[in-house]
This record gives C-alpha cells, sequence and structure tokens, in this order.
C-alpha cells in the first residue's frame, strides 16, 4: 500500500486507514498539560505511567513506549534473535508485508511464510513449516501472530488457534510474538481482555495511534529483561525520545476515553459492508466483517480506477491489490459518512459502466 502524502480535504470521507485519527480537543488538553521529564535517563512520570498501564492490561512485567508499531515489531524481533536466525510468519503478516524488509535490515534474519486463511494459520501448518535441525538451514527462533490481521480484514484469532499454534511453538523450544496493534479492537469485539490474548506470547506489541486515535506511539512488553535488551535496541534504532510524556498522554486519554467505542467502528464497517455488498460489481460477504477493516472485490474494473472514481465523489479508500480494495472505518467516520460513502460509491460505478 502506497499512502498519499497530501492531507485530507475538508468534508472527505477518509476510509484510508484508522491511523488517520487525529487528536481530540480533549486529548490536545491533556497532552498540552503532560508532565514530562527526560525518557532517556527514565525521568518522564507520564510515560510511566503509560508503559506500567499497558504491561498490566497486557499481563506482562514491563512494556517500553516507542514511535511507531513497526518499531516494536522490530524491535521484538531484534530482541528475540540474532543475525542469521530465521522467523515464522503468516504470508500477509504486516511485518512481512509493510515493514520496509525490515527483518532483513535490521536484525539479519530470514522470514519463512506460514500459509493461512485471513491471516490464520493452524498448528499442523507451523509445523509443517519447521525444519529440521540441519547445517544447512537457518535456526528457527520464534513465531509471529497478528491480532486483529489486517490483510485478513480486520480477523480475529480465535482463542483456541491461539492455544493450538502456541503449543505447537513450545513444543519445539521457540519463542512468541503477538503483533497486536489492533489487539484493542479483538478484545472490544469479543470481550476477551486484551491479557487473555497475550498470554501465552512472550512479547506484544499494541499501537496507540489507529482506533484509539492517538497522534503518535506503540509499545512492546514483555518481561523485564526482555524490555530492558529491547530499550536498548530502541536507543540503536533512534527510538529513544526525550520529553516523552507529551505523546504518552495522548495514549493514556486514548486508553480512558477511546477504547470501548471501537465497537462503534465495528458497527459502522458492518453498516458500510452491507451497502456496499449491494452492488452488482461489488464481491463482499458483510458477515465476514469482524472489526474495522473490510477489504472487497470488484468485478468488470480495475480497482485504482474505481478508488480515484470514489475519491472524485469524496471518498477516499486503497486499492491494495488489482481488483482489491480496502477501507477502514475509525474514529472520525460516524453513520451518516458510511451512507454518504455507498452512495457515492453507486455514483461512482454508475459512471463507469458502459452506455446502452
Amino acid at each position: 500500500m502506497t499512502t498519499p502524502r497530501t492531507a485530507p480535504a475538508p468534508g472527505v470521507i477518509d476510509l484510508r486507514s484508522d491511523t488517520l485519527t487525529r487528536p481530540t480537543p480533549a486529548m490536545r488538553e491533556a497532552i498540552a498539560e503532560a508532565e514530562v521529564g527526560d525518557d532517556v535517563f527514565g525521568d518522564d512520570p507520564t510515560v510511566q505511567r503509560l508503559e506500567q498501564r499497558t504491561a498490566e492490561m497486557l499481563g506482562k512485567e514491563a512494556a517500553l513506549l516507542v514511535p511507531s508499531g513497526t518499531m516494536a515489531n522490530q524491535l521484538a524481533i531484534r530482541t528475540h534473535t540474532e543475525p542469521g536466525d530465521e522467523i515464522l510468519v503468516e504470508a500477509n503478516a504486516h511485518l512481512f508485508c509493510y515493514e520496509a524488509g525490515a527483518p532483513a535490515a535490521l536484525a539479519g534474519v530470514m522470514c519463512r511464510c506460514v500459509k493461512g486463511e485471513r491471516g490464520i494459520f493452524s498448528g499442523a501448518a507451523l509445523e509443517e513449516a519447521l525444519r529440521p535441525a540441519d547445517v544447512h538451514f537457518p535456526p528457527t527462533r520464534l513465531v509471529c501472530v497478528e491480532n486483529t490481521h489486517n490483510r485478513g480484514g480486520g480477523s480475529i484469532w480465535p482463542l483456541e488457534r491461539i492455544v493450538e499454534v502456541t503449543a505447537v511453538a513450545r513444543a519445539h523450544g521457540l519463542r512468541l510474538h503477538l503483533d497486536g496493534a489492533r489487539l484493542w479492537n479483538a478484545a472490544v469485539a469479543t470481550g476477551i481482555e486484551e491479557r487473555e490474548y497475550a498470554a501465552a506470547f512472550d512479547s506484544v506489541s499494541v499501537c496507540f495511534s489507529k482506533g484509539l486515535g492517538a497522534p503518535i506511539g506503540s509499545a512492546l512488553a514483555g518481561t523485564r529483561a526482555l524490555v530492558e535488551r529491547a530499550r536498548r535496541f530502541r536507543k540503536q534504532y533512534g527510538g529513544a525520545m526525550r520529553q516523552a510524556g507529551i505523546i504518552a498522554a495522548g495514549a493514556l486519554y486514548a486508553l480512558d476515553h477511546h477504547r470501548s467505542r471501537l465497537a462503534d467502528d465495528h458497527a459502522h464497517a458492518r453498516a458500510l459492508a452491507q451497502g456496499l455488498a449491494r452492488f452488482a460489481a461489488i464481491d463482499l460477504q458483510p458477515a465476514s466483517v469482524q472489526t474495522n477493516l473490510l477489504y472487497f472485490n470488484i468485478r468488470g474494473h480495475p480497482a485504482p480506477a474505481v478508488v480515484q472514481r470514489w475519491a472524485q465523489h469524496g471518498v477516499r479508500a486503497l486499492a491494495t491489490g488489482p481488483h482489491t480494495i480496502r477501507a477502514v472505518t475509525h474514529l472520525h467516520i460516524g453513520p451518516d459518512d458510511v451512507r454518504a460513502a455507498v452512495e457515492a460509491m453507486g455514483r461512482a460505478l454508475e459512471e463507469m459502466s458502459p452506455g446502452p
């Protein structure tokens, strides 16, 4: 996915990503009033509060604030592995597809892909992907799971599947990382607490700047020893920040005020899916929409052309393949926006249809 660099125009319904959320006036006030210190010296009290709260929510000993979800994932990989190792990831995982080759460039590891369905693989598939011990092969060290799964359409890993996959990994002495950038969405959608999803994993990354609406920030959680090792690599990667309390304050506000409202985003995504599924040119099963992401296929038109025409009617989305479009609901999308987006798609498709 190529993210356009232009800012959203006034009145545009922007469904490109939930990263487009902007801080609310109350969040801006919390940021402005944040107590700060130098976090590299461990002196920022607001960062300390955020890290402690995040660790508690995930059932881990400690957490580390970082600028981005990509950095959180890559710190986890570097912390668990050594150059020349191999990690196992689902074939459409974010850290494999959308993190700029960082596992190879930063940690010096190989990615071996496990085929899943909507981003979710089985214990049997993991077992099949494991290499035998042999001097010719890279040592396999880490298994990564993404919940919810972006390219899986915001799909949620069933807890029993997590238990199955992590049991196989443990039986082979492998470490486990959970890319939980949208773990908040999974918890709100199912009622299963984040700590329960995270329990089987050695490390967990979470993001504050997507559906929660903070302007910046993610965290990596795990044991104290893991977090201290990651802290060194955060400095090495250029992710250590000074008066980071202004970032942490936005994230704390988001946890307090924006977490439960993720259910609204899920409802709006289902309504959008139901509206779009009425068009004959769109291949979409509304029942498959579990959280705030939906992917749908276009019949008879290239997806980039449909996205361009939809934008001309005031709706932005992303073409993620020759015939696939992604739309994401978020903090700034309401029921009226959903209805308007469906109507705009109808006009766009009508204009693109051949005349009589």
